[in-house]
């Protein structure tokens, strides 16, 4: 009897594992599905900043190589490869649309080498030579460097503290703004409740330190941008008023 109900248990929290892993894979590109959404609705991208994608772009591909130096949780790898895909997505439908909104004839491509226009190229392919170029580059850093055990932790804390500041260009654009409009309020509130719910599987699953910190981190900014929404939207009722 006490055999059968050991056997239901662990049947039991073997889906449950399984289910966490699955959202913790698929879970991180959630939030940018009413953003994606939002830009399509309205044709207009000012809202959202593409430098989030650059942010989590450079932390996953980072994160990929700390996972080649020090293999953590498969699922953490899985999950890199959907947010990079996820953020080559949201670059393509901004392209797109500025593209067809562009009132001027002049672009702005990557072999300009104007460091003004650093992120803000007007080909989506510009942004693919970016991410290939960067790829390379840690690939090769990391074969020279991988049997030191000092640079594999380097790297890894590199990589999730520029996920933890995943949404410091939001909220600075936010504040540049003195608005949130065309920021999508249910993406921040994804964030904060997929950030909530990582790190607690980082702490459950005891991930490398780097991991609980960063989403700790994640959190903080989720919760100030969250606020920027309440205090920009009653400073535009005060002025309408």
């Amino acid at each position: 009897m006490e055999s059968e109900l050991d056997e239901d248990v662990e049947s039991s929290w073997t889906v449950l594992s399984w289910l966490a892993s699955c959202v913790m894979v698929f879970g991180g590109a959630l939030p940018y599905v009413p953003q994606y959404q939002e830009i399509q609705r309205t044709g207009n991208t000012e809202g959202f900043s593409t430098r989030v994608c650059l942010v989590l772009l450079i932390a996953n591909i980072l994160r990929i190589f700390f996972w080649i130096g020090k293999q953590f949780e498969l699922t953490l790898l899985l999950q890199s490869v959907v947010m990079i895909l996820t953020m080559l997505a949201m670059l393509h439908l901004c392209c797109a649309i500025q593209s067809t909104n562009r009132v001027s004839t002049k672009q702005h491509r990557i072999t300009d080498l104007d460091l003004r226009y650093f992120w803000s190229w007007s080909a989506f392919e510009d942004y693919l030579l970016f991410c290939f170029g960067f790829t390379l580059l840690c690939a090769f850093v990391t074969l020279l460097f991988l049997d030191w055990v000092l640079f594999v932790e380097a790297l890894g804390s590199l990589a999730l503290m520029s996920e933890a500041m995943l949404g410091l260009p939001q909220l600075l654009q936010n504040y540049t703004n003195r608005s949130t409009r065309g920021m999508s309020i249910k993406m921040v509130l994804l964030w904060t409740a997929g950030d909530i719910f990582k790190t607690t599987y980082f702490v459950i699953n005891e991930s490398p330190t780097q991991f609980w910190v960063c989403g700790a981190v994640q959190i903080l900014i989720d919760i100030i941008i969250l606020l920027q929404v309440g205090y920009y939207d009653q400073d535009s009722r005060v002025k309408l008023g």
